[in-house]
């Protein structure tokens, strides 16, 4: 193999196997209100229950997550104000991660 051979195959391997960045392990819910903010039944020491949406679809808020102030005033405020953001949900978990204004 060339030295153009080691390069590119360097080049691909960075790319191939570079870290991932956090967003990729979200699912996005753009532009969108949350309809409700209320303590979880089954977990209320761990959870407040969120619904997205006209036909509500249920995330959660973790409580113990380092964020968790700044991402429920964001979600009360969409909710009792109806205002929209771009709410990112962390795959597999249905736990709310990001909640972003809209640009």
């Amino acid at each position: 193999m060339n030295i153009r051979t080691y390069i590119l195959l360097i080049l691909f391997m960075i790319t191939s196997c570079s870290g991932s960045s956090g967003s990729q392990n979200l699912t996005w819910y753009n532009n969108s209100v949350i309809t409700n903010v209320e303590e979880d039944p089954e977990k209320p020491e761990e959870f407040k229950r969120v619904s997205i949406g006209i036909s509500p679809q249920i995330f959660y808020l973790s409580k113990k997550g380092a964020d968790y102030k700044a991402l429920l005033e964001r979600a009360t405020q969409s909710h009792k104000k109806g205002k929209a953001y771009n709410i990112g949900i962390e795959n597999k978990t249905n736990i709310i991660k990001q909640v972003n204004e809209i640009p």
